[in-house]
C-alpha cells in the first residue's frame, strides 16, 4: 500500500503521497526492485536493487559521429519546483541556443508571463506541482500568451500523471530523467508542431 499513488499517513497539506510511488516507478522502469523492512518502534529501511550497468561497447562509442543537437533561439519558460532540476534543465536549454526564463512555481510563472514584454514560444512545466498543476498552468498562461505551446515533463509514472490529464498522444510530454538529446528533440518537436 505504501507504493500506491496518493497514499500518505501525513496530515492534509503535509505531503502528496507521491514520493514512494515515484521511486517505485523509476526503479521498475530500470528493471529493479525494492525490499522494505519495517520494525515497529525501530524504523523502516528500504533497499533498492538495480541491475548492474554493463557499459557501452567501446567500438560503437568511439566510431559514432557526434550528431548536432536540434536547437533554436526561441524564448522558453521553464517551470520546475525542484531547484536542482530547474537549474540543470535551464543550462541544457541555454547550451543549445534557447533563451530561458525560469520560475519555481505556477504563481511565479504567471507573474513572469504577465510582465514579459515579448512572446514566449514554449512552456516547459512539471506536471505535478504544489498550488497549480502543469495542465492548469498551461491553460492559464495561454490566456496571456495565446500562441504558447507546452511541453510537460514528469518523473511520475503514467498512472499518476493520468490524474492530471496529460496521458494523451496529442500532448507533448517528456519522461524524467531524460538526456540532453531527448530534451532537445522534444523541445524542437513541440515548437514546430501544428495542433
Amino acid at each position: 500500500q505504501i507504493f500506491e499513488p496518493f497514499f500518505t499517513t501525513k496530515g492534509v497539506g503535509e505531503g502528496t503521497g507521491l514520493g514512494l510511488a515515484t521511486v517505485y516507478g523509476i526503479v521498475k522502469q530500470n528493471n529493479g526492485f525494492i525490499n522494505v523492512y519495517s520494525e515497529p518502534g525501530q524504523g523502516t529501511s528500504f533497499k533498492i536493487y538495480l541491475p548492474r550497468y554493463a557499459g557501452e561497447d567501446q567500438k560503437s562509442a568511439t566510431s559514432l559521429p557526434t550528431i548536432p543537437l536540434p536547437g533554436g533561439n526561441e524564448v522558453l519558460l521553464l517551470v520546475e519546483d525542484e531547484l536542482a532540476i530547474l537549474n540543470l534543465v535551464k543550462r541544457m536549454l541555454q547550451k543549445i541556443g534557447y533563451r530561458v526564463l525560469i520560475a519555481k512555481n505556477a504563481r511565479e510563472a504567471v507573474e513572469l508571463a504577465e510582465e514579459f514584454s515579448g512572446d514566449i514560444d514554449l512552456l516547459i512545466t512539471d506536471v505535478v506541482m504544489p498550488e497549480m498543476n502543469g495542465r492548469d498552468l498551461s491553460y492559464r498562461l495561454q490566456e496571456i500568451q495565446p500562441e504558447l505551446k507546452t511541453l510537460f515533463m514528469s518523473g511520475y509514472t503514467a498512472n499518476i500523471i493520468a490524474h492530471h490529464g496529460i496521458v494523451d498522444e496529442r500532448v507533448n510530454f517528456i519522461q524524467k530523467p531524460f538526456s540532453m538529446e531527448d530534451l532537445a528533440g522534444k523541445v524542437r518537436k513541440a515548437l514546430v508542431r501544428e495542433d
